[in-house]
C-alpha cells in the first residue's frame, strides 16, 4: 500500500479482485484502488491517475445494477472517509457527503419529521454519492421528488481540479473565471437547444417521464446560470463529468401514518384501468406486479394469507396486482384519503376482497410480497445464471400494451420459465415504470446470443412506445449504446459536447453513459461462478448487492462480506499462481477479521451469513490436534477458567509495558491470530461465577456467563451477574443456577474459532445441565451477557437430533428483556424506587439485534435515565470476543463512527459528557471504552445503583 498526502493507493491483488465486484453483471478489474482522505485527497488521486494513463471511476455503495460503478484504471472509493451529515433549518434541508447511506440521512433527519425524497429499495446500502450519480427515485419519488428536483446545491470537483460550490453567492461568476470555455460553452448548449423547436420539445417529452438515460438535458431548459445547469448536469452523470463531494438537498415529510391494501385483479387490463382513478384519490404509491410476480409472491410462507390462498385455489395464470398505500402525517389527515381509496376500490372488480389496513403487522406482510421479488427470483436462480434486474418507463396509457409485448418477449426469448427461472415483471405502475428480471448464463456463447437479440428487441418494443431505457437504474454500459438511439443524432451531439466541456480527456469512467461502440452492453460481463466445495451451498445465493457492507464492522479495515463471497468465487476459478497469492492474503483480510457477528445475514436480501462460511474455514484450518484440543478443554472448563483468571492477574500485577511488550513478542512468535495483545486497558480477573441461586420461589434460572469471571467490571460496578441477582432479590424473584455453573459456557468461543468438536461437547453438558435446572423446560434460561444469551439459544446446532428436540423446549431470554418484562413490574409492584439520571448513551450489541431485543435495551435504560440516545452510527464494535485483542485494528475500524457521534453528542452537553454509558455485554463495553475512553457499564449495573437503597446516585461514579 502506498500512502500519500490525501490518499491510500492499493495495487496488492486481493484488493484490485474484491473491489471489482458489484451488484451489475459486469466485471472490470482495476489497476489500483485508491482511498481518498478528503476533497483535496480526491483531486490528488485525479492528478495521479492522469500522470499513470488511467481512467477513475468513483466507487460508493455498488449497489448499482447497470455497470456504472466498477471499471478498469483507478477505481476511488469515495464512500469510507465521506459520511458526515449535517441538518440544517431544524430538517427542512440536510446537507450530506457522498458516502452515508440513505438509510443514516434519513434517520438523522427522523426527529424532525423530515427523510430525502428520493426512496430506492436499496436505501440500506445506497449511498448520497450514488443517489446523485444515477438521479434516484424510488416508489413514491415519481418525477418530483427524485435526486434532481431535491438537490438545493452541491460541492463540485471537476477532472481539472477545479472545485466550485454551487451554492456560493458569486458561483457563477468563480466557475466563469476558473472555467471559462465550460461556462461559454454550457450557456451555448442552453441556448442552442431552447432556440430549436424540436429539440427543445424532445426534450420535454423525454424528461416529462422517469428518465435517466444519458445526461439530465433538461437542466439546460430548467436553469439560466451555467453554474446551475453543471450543478443539475452532474445529477445523473454516474461519475463521468465529475465529483459531488457534498450535496445539500430540500428533504420532503415524513408522513408517518399510511394506509395499504393490495388489490388483486384476473387481468392486466382491469389493473392498468384502475391506475387513473387510483392516482386521483392521491396514492402515495401504486405498485404492479405480474403473474409471474405472483406466483414467485405466493410461494412464500410469510406472504399475506390471501396471497397464499389464491395459489392454492384455481391457481394463478393471468392475474395482476397493485400494491396501494396511502400516507399521511396525522392519522386525522389519512382518514379522508382512506374514504376516497374505498370509494374507489368498492367499485372496482376484484379477484380477492381487498381491504386497507393501517396495522403495522398486516402492512408489513403486503409490501413483503413486492420486496421480496427480487430476493426470491434472485435467490433461486439456477446454478451460473445471473440476476438481471432491469428498468424501463412508458407513458401510462401505453403500460398494458408493454407489459404483455415484454411477456412476448420473455416467450420469444426463452425467459418464460422454459429454460430457467421465469421472468418477472413488476415496478412502480403509476410512474409507467416498470422493472423486470431475468437470469441468464452469460458465460455460454448461445445464451449471450439469446440475450443480445432480447435487448434488440426491448430496445425496439421500449423507443416504438415512446418511452426510455433507463427509469431510474442509470444507463451504465448496458443501454450506453443505445444513448444515440433514444435521443437522437441532434440531441447526441449536444450529450456528446457536454461530455468534452466537463472532462476534455475522457478520464471519468469512459464508456459509461456514452460509448460508440454498439456492442459495448456485451462486453466485460460477470460471468457467475460457484465458490465449490463447503462454500457453496453458503454463499453461491449472493447477487453482491452490498446490503451487507454497511454494518460490517471490518468494512473500513480488511474486507466486507460481499467482497469475502466474491473472493470465494474467484479462488474457485483462479490460476494457480493467482490462487495462490490470493490464499495467503484471504487468511488474514478475509478469515481472521471476520467478527463472525452474522450481522450479515440481517441485512442480506436472500439470507447468505458470511460469519458462518468464515466459521467453516477456520474450522477446517484446524488440524485434528487443535480438534481434539479444543473438545478436551470443552471437559475442563473450570479449571481453563481458573487458569486464564490467574494469567490476567499476573498481567495486571506486571508493569504494563512489560505485559505489552511480552505480547508482541509472543504475537510475533506464535502468530497474531492466536496469542492476545495485552493492552494498557485490559482489565483483571472478575468475581468467581456463584453456583447458589437467590431467595424466593424460582421463576428463571439464571445462566451467568464466564466473560464477567474472565475480565473485571468497570471500577466501582458490581458485574452483570451480581447486578442481577441484587435486583431479582428487591423484585422479590428466586433465581437457580444449573449444576456446575463453573465449568459451562454458552459455546461461542468453540463455534467462533472454528472448533466444532469442543462445540458439541459443551453443548451437551449445558443441555443437560439446563434441563434439570429448568425443570425440564418449566423455567427459562437468562443470560446475562447478551453474546452469550444469543450463543446459547444457538447451541441446539451443535447437538443431535434428540438432544436439539429437548434443548427446544428451552426458553431462552436475555436479561435485559427479563429484567423488563418481570422485574421492573415486579420492583414497582414493591414500591422500589428508581434514583433516575439526566442522560446516558446507549451501546447495542449485534447480538441484541439477533434477539430482538434492542427496544429492551432502550427501554430498560430509559427506566432509569430521562434522556436516552442511540447514536445512529452504532454497529457491532468488532470486539467480538477476543477478536478485539487479537486484532485490535478491527474493533478501532468498527467503532470509529460511533465514538465520533458520542463525542459530537457530549460537546452539545452541559459538563462535556453523557451521565452514564451503558450496554449488556462485558466484552462490547471494553470496546467501546477503548473507543471512547468512557467507562461503559452493562445497563444492569446502572438500574441496580439507581435502586439500591440509601443514598448512592445512579451515575457510574455512584457505582
Amino acid at each position: 500500500m502506498t500512502v500519500t498526502s490525501g490518499f491510500e493507493l492499493r495495487t496488492d491483488l486481493l484488493t484490485r479482485v474484491s473491489h471489482a465486484h458489484d451488484a451489475s453483471h459486469y466485471l472490470l478489474r482495476p489497476d489500483v484502488v485508491v482511498r481518498a482522505h478528503d476533497v483535496a485527497g480526491v483531486v490528488a488521486a485525479m492528478r495521479e491517475a492522469r500522470r499513470r494513463g488511467l481512467p477513475v471511476t468513483f466507487r460508493s455503495g455498488g449497489t448499482s445494477l447497470s455497470g456504472q460503478a466498477s471499471g478498469a484504471g483507478m477505481l476511488l472509493d469515495t464512500r469510507t472517509r465521506f459520511t458526515r451529515v449535517d441538518v440544517l433549518d431544524g430538517g427542512a434541508r440536510v446537507r450530506c457527503e457522498p458516502g452515508a447511506t440513505l438509510r443514516l440521512v434519513n434517520a438523522h433527519l427522523l426527529r424532525h419529521g423530515r427523510r430525502l425524497g428520493p426512496d430506492p429499495a436499496s436505501e440500506i446500502a445506497c449511498t448520497v454519492g450514488g443517489v446523485v450519480a444515477n438521479n434516484s427515485s424510488g416508489m413514491s419519488a415519481g418525477t418530483t421528488r427524485t435526486a434532481y428536483r431535491t438537490v438545493e446545491s452541491m460541492t463540485v470537483v471537476l477532472p481539472s481540479g477545479t472545485v466550485v460550490d454551487t451554492g456560493a453567492p458569486d458561483a457563477d461568476a468563480r466557475l466563469a473565471a476558473v472555467e471559462p470555455a465550460l461556462h461559454r460553452g454550457l450557456a451555448a448548449l442552453r441556448d442552442r437547444v431552447r432556440g430549436d423547436v424540436t429539440m427543445r420539445a424532445e426534450v420535454e417529452r423525454q424528461f416529462a417521464m422517469k428518465n435517466t438515460m444519458g445526461y439530465s438535458l433538461n437542466a439546460l431548459l430548467d436553469h439560466d446560470a451555467p453554474v446551475k445547469i453543471l450543478e443539475h448536469l452532474l445529477v445523473g452523470s454516474e461519475g463521468t463529468l465529475g465529483w459531488v463531494a457534498d450535496v445539500t438537498f430540500r428533504t420532503v415529510p415524513l408522513l408517518a401514518h399510511a394506509g395499504t391494501t393490495l388489490l388483486v385483479f384476473d387481468a392486466l387490463e382491469r389493473a392498468t384501468d384502475a391506475l387513473v382513478p387510483l392516482a386521483g384519490t392521491g396514492a402515495e404509491a401504486v405498485e404492479l406486479m405480474d403473474a409471474a410476480s405472483l406466483r414467485v409472491a405466493a410461494a412464500d410462507p410469510k406472504a399475506d394469507p390471501s396471497m397464499r390462498a389464491l395459489a392454492r385455489g384455481a391457481g394463478i395464470e393471468g392475474q395482476t396486482a397493485l400494491l396501494v398505500e396511502y400516507r399521511a402525517a396525522t392519522a386525522e389527515e389519512l382518514c379522508p384519503r382512506l374514504d376516497a381509496a374505498r370509494a374507489v376500490v368498492d367499485g372496482l372488480r376484484l379477484e380477492l376482497p381487498a381491504a386497507l389496513t393501517t396495522d403495522p403487522a398486516t402492512r408489513e406482510r403486503l409490501w413483503r410480497v413486492r420486496k421480496g421479488l427480487y430476493t426470491a427470483v434472485a435467490g433461486t436462480r439456477p446454478a451460473g445464471a445471473t440476476a438481471l434486474l432491469e428498468d424501463v418507463v412508458v407513458p401510462v396509457a401505453d403500460l398494458t400494451a408493454t407489459v404483455r409485448d415484454l411477456g412476448a418477449l420473455f416467450a420469444r426469448h426463452g425467459y418464460d420459465g422454459g429454460r430457467g427461472t421465469e421472468a418477472v415483471t413488476f415496478g412502480h405502475a403509476k410512474d409507467g415504470n416498470l422493472h423486470f428480471m431475468i437470469t441468464p448464463r452469460l458465460g455460454e456463447a448461445a445464451e449471450l446470443d439469446r440475450y443480445a437479440a432480447f435487448s434488440d428487441d426491448l430496445v425496439d418494443l421500449v423507443l416504438g412506445r415512446g418511452g426510455s431505457l433507463k427509469a431510474e437504474h442509470g444507463t451504465g454500459r448496458i443501454m450506453a449504446p443505445f444513448v444515440r438511439r433514444q435521443f437522437g443524432d441532434d440531441l447526441y451531439t449536444v450529450l456528446r459536447e457536454i461530455k468534452r466541456l466537463c472532462d476534455p480527456d475522457g478520464l471519468l469512467s469512459p464508456g459509461v453513459v456514452l460509448t460508440d461502440d454498439p456492442r459495448a452492453h456485451l462486453r466485460d460481463l460477470k460471468v457467475e461462478a460457484s465458490a465449490g466445495g463447503a462454500d457453496a451451498p453458503l454463499v453461491d445465493r449472493c447477487v453482491e448487492c452490498g446490503y451487507c457492507e454497511p454494518g460490517c464492522p471490518s468494512r473500513t479495515v480488511t474486507t466486507t462480506p460481499r467482497q469475502r463471497i466474491v473472493l470465494l468465487k474467484e479462488l474457485a476459478v483462479a490460476a494457480p499462481a493467482e490462487r495462490a497469492e490470493l490464499e495467503r492474503a484471504y487468511r488474514y483480510w478475509g478469515e481472521q477479521t471476520c467478527a463472525a457477528d452474522s450481522m450479515c445475514v440481517e441485512a442480506c436480501p436472500v439470507g447468505i451469513d458470511t460469519g458462518v462460511a468464515m466459521k467453516g474455514h477456520r474450522a477446517r484450518a484446524n488440524p485434528p490436534a487443535v480438534q481434539r484440543g479444543g473438545a478436551a478443554l470443552a471437559g475442563a472448563w473450570e479449571p481453563a477458567v481458573a487458569a486464564l483468571r490467574g494469567v490476567l492477574g499476573v498481567a495486571q500485577a506486571v508493569p504494563a509495558p512489560l505485559v505489552r511488550v511480552a505480547s508482541e513478542v509472543a504475537r510475533g512468535v506464535v502468530g497474531t491470530d492466536v496469542v492476545p495483545r495485552a493492552d494498557d486497558d485490559l482489565p483483571g480477573p472478575g468475581p468467581r461465577r456463584r453456583q447458589e441461586g437467590t431467595a424466593g420461589e424460582p421463576r428463571a434460572v439464571l445462566f451467568a456467563s464466564c466473560t464477567g469471571e474472565l475480565f473485571a467490571p468497570s471500577d466501582g460496578a458490581p458485574g452483570a451477574e451480581a447486578a442481577l441477582r441484587a435486583l431479582c432479590e428487591r423484585a422479590g424473584i428466586g433465581l437457580v443456577v444449573p449444576p456446575g455453573i463453573g465449568g459451562l459456557c454458552c459455546g461461542t468461543p468453540w463455534a467462533s474459532k472454528g472448533l466444532p468438536d469442543g462445540a458439541a461437547r459443551m453443548a451437551r453438558r449445558v443441555a443437560d445441565a439446563l434441563w434439570t435446572a429448568t425443570r425440564g423446560g418449566e423455567l427459562p434460561v437468562v443470560g446475562d451477557a447478551s453474546s452469550c444469551t444469543h450463543g446459547l439459544a444457538a447451541a441446539a446446532e451443535h447437538l443431535g437430533a434428540a438432544d436439539r428436540e429437548r434443548f427446544a423446549r428451552l426458553r431462552i431470554v436475555d436479561a435485559v428483556t427479563f429484567v423488563r418484562t418481570d422485574v421492573l413490574p415486579a420492583l414497582a409492584d414493591r414500591g422500589v424506587g428508581v434514583a433516575r439520571t439526566g442522560s446516558v448513551v446507549v451501546h447495542p450489541t449485534c447480538a441484541t439485534v439477533h434477539l430482538g431485543a434492542v427496544d429492551d435495551l432502550r427501554a430498560v435504560a430509559a427506566a432509569v435515565a430521562d434522556d436516552v440516545e442511540v447514536p445512529l452510527a452504532w454497529g457491532c464494535c468488532g470486539f467480538a470476543g477476543d477478536r478485539g485483542m487479537l486484532h485490535p485494528e478491527l474493533t478501532a475500524a468498527a467503532t470509529d463512527a460511533e465514538a465520533a457521534e458520542v463525542a459530537a453528542g457530549e460537546r452539545r452537553r452541559p459538563g462535556g459528557r453523557f451521565d452514564a454509558y451503558v450496554s449488556s455485554n462485558r466484552t462490547c463495553e471494553m470496546g467501546m471504552t477503548r473507543a471512547t475512553s468512557r467507562d461503559y457499564v452493562h445497563v444492569l449495573e446502572l438500574l441496580e445503583a439507581a435502586t439500591r437503597p440509601g443514598p448512592a446516585g445512579p451515575t457510574q461514579e455512584g457505582m
